[in-house]
């Protein structure tokens, strides 16, 4: 994956950057990736730190810091869970949620998979609130208090609201003929889902430079632009 980093910046001042970090990219590094959105950062300026981090195919909104003050700045606003991050979500289902606050703990699992356990599970606190509509489907804000792995995923399925082609949480591919009237396919054609990755964006961050608390948004970028207007254009 070839990127242009400089194309990334959706906010910069003397101490922090945020960028939008596109979908199937790291977030750190990682030996898998060797296009992980850190390394990229360094090679842009090798000040730069990550100061949290998306799941690979999750895109949106990364805090960078550019010293190390800034970054301990960055730090104990995530400890002390005064940075909002707002996440935009489409799920499978029609759901009609208002400031639903959902607390379920979380246990992580060596294999990269989470699970809900009072028992051992840490705690984990989501609220959803629907902002759109379809036929089939809904359109949700994610407002995590907490940061466990998976947390919106998991939260999202438990209240029978998976994301659209999350298959390890409950979420089936999106193909549209599901919902378009009158679909056909071309002979001898193979329908790929609308979108190839589970359908979470983290679309705004709210933090404090030092001077200021700011609210960054990040633009939605194509798969998932293509998938909302497909959602809108089927919705009846």
């Amino acid at each position: 994956m070839k990127v242009n980093f400089k194309s990334l910046i959706i906010y910069e001042d003397d101490n922090f950057m945020v960028v939008n970090k596109p979908p199937f990219m790291a977030s750190l590094e990682d030996r898998n990736d060797p296009t992980n959105l850190q390394k990229l950062a360094k090679i842009y300026n090798e000040d730069l730190s990550a100061c949290h981090r998306l799941d690979k195919e999750t895109s949106g909104c990364i805090l960078l810091a550019k010293n190390k003050e800034a970054y301990r700045h960055a730090s104990l606003q995530f400890e002390h869970r005064t940075i909002q991050k707002i996440y935009h979500a489409f799920v499978h289902g029609i759901h009609e949620f208002r400031e639903e606050v959902v607390n379920l703990p979380i246990y992580a699992l060596n294999k990269g998979v989470t699970k809900i356990d009072y028992s051992i599970g840490k705690a984990a606190k989501t609220t959803f609130n629907t902002l759109e509509l379809y036929k089939f489907h809904s359109l949700v804000e994610c407002i995590p208090e907490t940061g466990r792995m998976h947390q919106i995923r998991i939260h999202l399925s438990e209240y029978k609201a998976p994301l659209i082609n999350d298959e390890m949480y409950g979420g089936d591919p999106l193909l549209l003929s599901q919902i378009k009237r009158k679909f056909k396919l071309k002979k001898y054609t193979e329908e790929l889902p609308l979108i190839k990755r589970f359908a979470l964006h983290a679309q705004k961050l709210v933090f404090n430079n030092f001077e200021r608390d700011l609210s960054v948004e990040a633009p939605y970028p194509k798969d998932i632009t293509v998938l909302k207007k497909q959602l809108l254009a089927n919705k009846r």
